[in-house]
């Protein structure tokens, strides 16, 4: 049976030792089954860890027949390959059963992956991509300490995995807001891949750590079940608002002689043989062929988990309409409505709703309006931009509408591996990158974003939206505040024109309502149509104005929804004639490449030019970077009539 702990106890029993070890022989059995049995896996960490995870459950709370349980605590497997440790320990305690772990390992549509995945009742995370965890620890720690709970958060870590930079950032963050209900777990066993971790690259661990202010605790003996108990004990029940690593020195392939110490076994399976070796020594049947004929048997898949579903209620306040006569920076907007957001949902004395994040920029992204109402709910977090992306996917999830705030050079091109992570993970994280494109001017090609639409087509749940002006961005940032969901907005950096209708009213005035996959046609027009979005939305109107002059009808279609994208306005202008794509992107990747691949999805093949960036902008105005790569009014007018003949 599955051991819970009591921690008022100074030692375990020598009862609780003992089904300790009884779970050990069958956990272990299973991992060399389950990698075997797949032929492909890592059995030498699972086996260093496996007393540490075996403790570690009997400490946490956490309910195998609910097991998204409220209360629960949270242990993150930061290195994801230990997944035969992980799910053997998980069917001990009864989250689901030998047969279908065993039967399904790394098959398709089985619900038990390679590495661990969150669709795996008792995981909490996706992860695999070593470094990454300590962030989603970090996040989930620190939004329970912004709701006065009391979880806790375990996160076992590799010792070669500590050689990525984002842990510092992580460990930063993790010191500097007090997070004692923290707790990090590093395996030692001093192998990785291609050898000796000191080898590969040499560091201590515990001067990492406890020169940061974590409390460094070193384990001589990782798997001494006491001695990790009583190490747990203390860190859980820590409140000295230092949170705790424990560093326990253990031995790769633990428990079967032959693997011991070898560094092959990091990702190296059992051959039969060896395997029937192994198992003998650990003093169990060898029933590997009946194994072999089971996984013959179609997979059941029965126990994989739905993603979360759970995101709170919103109020999106009320809209905020900015004049025709003042212009107005969009990031002014997405920060005046952050605050409008707070100031309806943050209220005093509670936990806060909407939280924001960001890297150093706070004045620049505009999020100081936001700081100063809900100075609890703001994290400033550094130059730090890779575990900021990640630790607000993990609070995204903990019931919190997370804004991550930087330049889009930041905020996409920088943290694209996290962003996706974020997007297995289904998060809920809005990331709003300010200072994209050409539009970031003087500030030179280093910092202007020309990728972040063609980055963000390659998640599969991320919408991507990019407002025209202010009063769009104010519905915007309402808008992906109240639904659940991964959203990335962009803007630029520049002042822009409220646009407007033609009789010069304000076209995103206080009755308009922003839909996903909805563009606005801002011009009517027969005989073409220019499609653009954000920065360039003002000048494509210019050159409506001036081909109006020439006796051109040519609509203007703002795509302010890239993705989803409108296909039905794409394929109605290209019934209308000739069109033109104009946009603040890279030429090739942006949304002249999504419009013509609608065109072609339909076998349409209406006359079409792309106008974009070409080449790396340099340092200069914006209207000079945009002229000089024929972005300008006159450019695109002159485009359209070429077009027209």
């Amino acid at each position: 049976m599955p051991l819970k702990f009591d921690l008022s106890a100074a030692d375990l029993s020598s009862a609780e030792l003992a089904s300790l070890k009884e779970m050990r022989t069958r956990c272990a059995r299973r991992i060399l089954l389950s990698t075997s049995l797949a032929a492909s896996g890592h059995p030498g960490g699972s086996l260093s860890s496996l007393d540490m995870l075996l403790v570690a459950y009997g400490i946490l709370r956490h309910d195998p027949k609910n097991p998204r349980m409220e209360a629960r605590d949270r242990f993150v497997a930061s290195i994801g390959h230990i997944s035969p440790g992980v799910y053997s320990v998980l069917a001990e305690h009864g989250y689901f059963n030998e047969e279908d772990f065993l039967a399904g390992f790394r098959r398709t549509g089985s619900g038990f992956p390679g590495h661990v995945e969150s669709i795996v009742p008792g995981v909490e995370w996706d992860t695999g991509n070593l470094g990454q965890g300590l962030s989603t620890a970090v996040g989930m720690a620190h939004a329970f300490k912004l709701k006065g709970l009391n979880n806790r958060v375990f996160c076992l870590m590799g010792d070669g995995e500590q050689q990525k930079g984002q842990i510092v950032e992580a460990i930063r963050h993790a010191v500097k807001y007090k997070l004692d209900n923290l707790t990090v777990l590093i395996d030692r066993n001093k192998l990785q891949i291609c050898g000796s971790t000191e080898d590969i690259m040499p560091q201590c661990m515990q001067k990492l750590y406890g020169g940061l202010g974590f409390n460094a605790v070193k384990l001589e003996n990782g798997h001494d079940c006491n001695a990790i108990y009583k190490a747990m004990r203390d860190a859980y029940r820590n409140i000295s608002g230092v949170p705790t690593v424990l560093i326990a020195q253990t031995v790769m392939g633990k428990g079967i002689s032959f693997m011991e110490n070898k560094a092959k076994y990091h990702g190296s399976t059992l051959p039969a043989d060896d395997l029937a070796k192994a198992l003998a020594e650990l003093g169990v049947a060898n029933d590997f062929e009946q194994w072999q004929e089971k996984r013959k048997q179609p997979v059941s898949g029965k126990s994989i988990m739905p993603p979360r579903a759970d995101y709170p209620s919103v109020q999106a306040g009320e809209p905020i309409v900015y004049p025709v006569d003042k212009p107005t920076d969009c990031r002014s907007g997405y920060g005046n409505a952050l605050t409008s957001l707070a100031q309806a949902n943050n209220k005093a004395g509670q936990p806060p709703v909407i939280v924001g994040i960001s890297c150093d920029l706070e004045g620049s992204v505009k999020m100081d309006g936001f700081h100063k109402h809900s100075p609890q709910a703001y994290l400033e977090l550094g130059i730090q931009e890779h575990h900021a992306a990640g630790t607000a996917g993990a609070m995204s999830c903990e019931n919190f509408v997370t804004f991550f705030s930087t330049f889009g050079s930041f905020a996409v091109s920088e943290v694209y591996n996290q962003n996706r992570l974020n997007d297995f993970n289904h998060s809920n994280v809005k990331v709003v990158a300010t200072h994209v494109g050409l539009d970031v001017g003087e500030d030179g090609p280093t910092h202007q974003c020309i990728d972040y639409l063609g980055l963000m087509k390659n998640y599969f749940r991320f919408s991507v939206f990019m407002p025209a002006d202010p009063n769009q961005t104010d519905r915007i940032i309402r808008h992906i505040a109240v639904q659940p969901g991964n959203h990335f907005v962009g803007m630029g950096r520049s002042k822009t024109p409220t646009i407007t209708r033609e009789d010069g009213s304000i076209y995103y005035d206080a009755d308009y309502v922003f839909t996903p996959g909805q563009a606005d046609w801002l011009r009517e027009g027969t005989d073409a149509t220019i499609i653009t979005y954000g920065a360039l939305t003002p000048a494509c109107i210019e050159a409506w104005k001036l081909l109006k002059q020439a006796g051109k009808s040519v609509g203007v279609l703002n795509m302010a929804s890239l993705l989803p994208l409108d296909k039905d306005a794409v394929l109605a202008a290209a019934k209308r004639g000739p069109i033109v794509t104009v946009e603040d992107h890279h030429v090739e990747t942006g949304l002249g490449a999504s419009a013509a691949a609608v065109l072609i999805d339909k076998g349409l093949a209406p006359k079409m030019k792309r106008l974009g960036v070409k080449q790396y902008g340099g340092s200069g105005k914006p209207s000079d970077l945009y002229k000089q790569q024929g972005l300008d009014a006159e450019s695109i007018a002159k485009t359209v009539l070429e077009l027209l003949g």
